[in-house]
């Protein structure tokens, strides 16, 4: 089970020597098996809240635990090891690596060129055809994500974090990539923490929570918290849904 308590995060203004806090005082848990969407308005500390419960980031104040284990001052490689995974919004270039070695290295096995294919297929990717690629600038923004996507389902971690995987896919990627989220909460002991604007991938929700300003406006069941979004923050919600969807058709 993953435990952040009290967690903060400050920076210094680039101007001067006052603080701006990004999070603040954040608590919450993810149990094993459960799916917790974040979602809020834009610049609210969701992508941040992510990049600290992955060590990219150091949190000001507070504790993150995983299973009961302190991991606050663990690296990025440590907590990979105890099985934290995280796809990023934009994700990085491998020169030299094919798509094939990346799913390799992902799952620390050597897997068949079928399971390859199986992965890469979960993501709406016709899978050969991509196999022996490099990961490099000839793949979109939008096969990028998917591909990293499908290498953290290869890797199985015991948390996963998606920091808006709907970001740059098309339509009928996205449906697959629901799909998917759905395959994972009927048959899958692994927890997931998504990010996302998208109502289809918020109905996955276990729990959901919403954040606006740093802070935790509202946490608990979908069925709890999803008429909270009714009205104004759904209305939002609902037009970062359809930027995000126009954006996605011009990708690929």
């Amino acid at each position: 089970m993953l435990e952040l308590k009290n967690i903060s995060f400050k920076i210094k203004a680039l101007d001067s020597d006052e603080e701006i806090t990004i999070l603040d005082n954040i608590s919450f848990s993810v149990e094993p098996g459960k799916i917790l969407i974040i979602t809020g308005p834009n610049g609210s500390g969701k992508s941040t809240l992510a990049k600290i419960i992955m060590g990219i980031e150091k949190p000001t104040s507070g504790k993150i635990l995983l299973d009961g284990v302190d991991i606050t001052n663990l690296s990025i490689t440590e907590r990979a090891k105890m099985g934290i995974g995280y796809a990023f919004q934009q994700p990085p270039i491998f020169k030299g690596v094919t798509v094939e070695k990346l799913l390799q290295l992902a799952s620390g096995t050597d897997l068949s060129e079928e399971l390859c294919c199986e992965y890469l297929s979960k993501v709406g990717l016709c899978s050969r055809e991509y196999l022996k690629r490099d990961l490099d600038s000839s793949l979109s923004g939008g096969e990028l994500k998917r591909i990293e996507i499908a290498s953290l389902m290869a890797r199985n971690s015991k948390l996963s974090i998606y920091d808006e995987p709907e970001a740059g896919i098309d339509l009928w990627s996205f449906s697959m990539l629901v799909d998917t989220f759905t395959n994972f909460k009927k048959n899958n002991e692994q927890s997931i923490v998504i990010i996302s604007h998208q109502e289809r991938i918020i109905d996955l929700a276990d729990n959901l929570m919403i954040i606006s300003n740093g802070k935790i406006q509202n946490i608990g069941t979908k069925e709890e918290i999803l008429p909270l979004l009714e009205g104004g923050m759904k209305n939002c919600l609902c037009h970062m849904k359809e930027v995000a969807l126009t954006n996605e058709s011009k990708d690929d």
